[in-house]
């Protein structure tokens, strides 16, 4: 970047909310994906919607790449610096703009912690349901980028299904507001879910309405064990069968079940095949009720034991648990890969041991656990990316895992979003016919091409890589 466009770009903010150092920069190369560098010209942090605005003019007259991130735990390389460029940081828009109870909705700043909206509005009774596993550390406006779920995501639905409204700048720098606190707006295209999953390809969210339901009035959660795949994914059949919608029902295999133990010591079993984390909320008797049947289905299918949580605390660490996979799994290996493979519900077991198969042929260990209410499972490679060998070994696995899992009528991606890692599975999913419809649209809203470059639109069908830039 030639030294007058950075001295522009640095005067909007100031030079202390400028990061323009090697060190800096190399910071700033990398989210949580495994294998995906670039470095970035310059990284900014604007303290307002004029601030991007103004950074963003500046950018489009000089075609430069515009890289919105949050807290960079990105899983598919969606805020790697692909083209250099300018990384825009949110640490100083995370503010709560409005809680309104009349309408029950909340406007913040797209910076804002995820979990902390629900800080802000559990004393007043309501709840925000999306929980991504990130969710103490990830940013609001990342989970709308990516559109994250979570382990609510059965009964509650993901955050698309939230967010009321947006505050967009878009790539030549205008403002663009969509939605409102509307409970009915059917005037023209649906702008806002077009940008809720769009990845920071068509513009900069600066503020998300979001809508908010009351709390619910208890919670109860159940362990169940079983000593076959099979039996625990058909007690999530029997439970969705008999129409019950729990918030939560989750799954962990054997290797994911004792590397969890192993991390936590929190009294799991590890001779094992399969677990089910279950919980339920809303009216206690309800709850009550739910959860007696839902014992009893699990108990019918084969459970081996069960484990009620007895306190809140007790609940919580057992949530803790699942939520911890990923950490625990980490410690195992130097690189640990995080897919997000989603199959219907009837599909999981053979999905599960698919896995497996293609693990074994391979000779790579694959631990898998996820939503198995939503078919939603996260099949994590532990590996070692300083090994060339391995790591083609690792390509020609999760190749195979995410053709099998389209093949039994899944997609490539439940939650994490496409960013560059996926980029070349996408058309496997939507087709070509998708794809022109996609990039038209990205053509349409970005002719120049500056937002977030080399994001969910693959330029070949080339697999995980390592980028460099600069």
């Amino acid at each position: 970047m030639e030294t007058k466009i950075l001295e522009q770009l640095v005067a909007i903010t100031g030079s202390q909310y400028a990061k323009t150092t090697a060190a800096q920069k190399l910071a700033y190369s990398y989210d949580a994906t495994p294998n995906f560098q670039a470095m970035p010209d310059v990284i900014l942090s604007p303290g307002s919607t004029e601030d991007i605005q103004a950074i963003v003019k500046v950018c489009a007259t000089h075609r430069i790449p515009i890289i919105s991130r949050g807290s960079g735990t990105n899983l598919a390389a969606g805020t790697v610096p692909t083209a250099g460029g300018v990384v825009l940081l949110f640490n100083r828009m995370n503010q709560l703009l409005e809680l309104d109870e009349g309408n029950l909705t909340i406007t913040v700043q797209p910076g804002m912690i995820t979990s902390e909206i629900n800080a802000l509005v559990e004393p007043k009774g309501l709840f925000y349901p999306p929980d991504p596993s990130s969710m103490n550390i990830s940013t609001i406006g990342g989970n709308v980028s990516e559109n994250s779920g979570g382990l609510r995501g059965l009964k509650y639905g993901v955050t698309r299904d939230y967010v009321k409204g947006l505050t967009i700048v878009l790539p030549n720098g205008e403002l663009l507001k969509t939605g409102g606190k509307l409970a009915k707006d059917v005037a023209g295209y649906d702008l806002t879910s077009l940008y809720v999953g769009s990845e920071g390809t068509l513009g900069v969210i600066t503020e998300i309405t979001l809508s908010l339901i009351p709390a619910p009035a208890s919670k109860q959660t159940l362990l169940a064990f079983y000593n076959h795949l099979e039996e625990a994914a058909e007690a999530v059949s029997s439970i969705i069968a008999a129409k019950i919608i729990p918030t939560t029902l989750e799954f962990m295999d054997k290797g994911t079940i004792e590397t969890v133990e192993d991390f936590m010591n929190i009294g799991l079993p590890t001779d094992c095949e399969a677990m089910l984390l279950i919980e339920q909320d809303g009216d206690p008797l309800i709850v009550e009720k739910d959860m007696a049947l839902m014992h009893q289905l699990c108990m019918e299918q084969g459970a081996t034991s069960t484990q009620h949580a007895q306190t809140e605390v007790e609940a919580e660490q057992l949530r803790i648990g699942r939520r911890s996979a990923l950490s625990a799994l980490a410690r195992k290996r130097p690189t640990t890969i995080l897919e997000d493979a989603t199959v219907p519900r009837s599909e999981i077991a053979n999905m599960v041991k698919a896995i497996q198969q293609i693990a074994d042929k391979y000779d790579l260990v694959i631990c898998t656990f996820g939503h198995a209410g939503d078919g939603n499972l996260h099949p994590t490679c532990l590996t070692d990316a300083r090994d060339q060998e391995e790591m083609l070994r690792v390509e020609a696995a999760f190749s195979e895992i995410f053709e099998h899992a389209i093949q039994l009528g899944g997609t490539i991606t439940g939650e994490h979003g496409v960013g560059e890692m996926k980029s070349p599975y996408l058309e496997w999913k939507v087709g070509a016919a998708g794809m022109e419809v996609m990039r038209n649209i990205k053509k349409a809203v970005d002719p120049l091409q500056i937002m977030n470059p080399g994001k969910i639109f693959a330029k070949d069908t080339k697999k995980r890589v390592v980028v460099q830039h600069g």
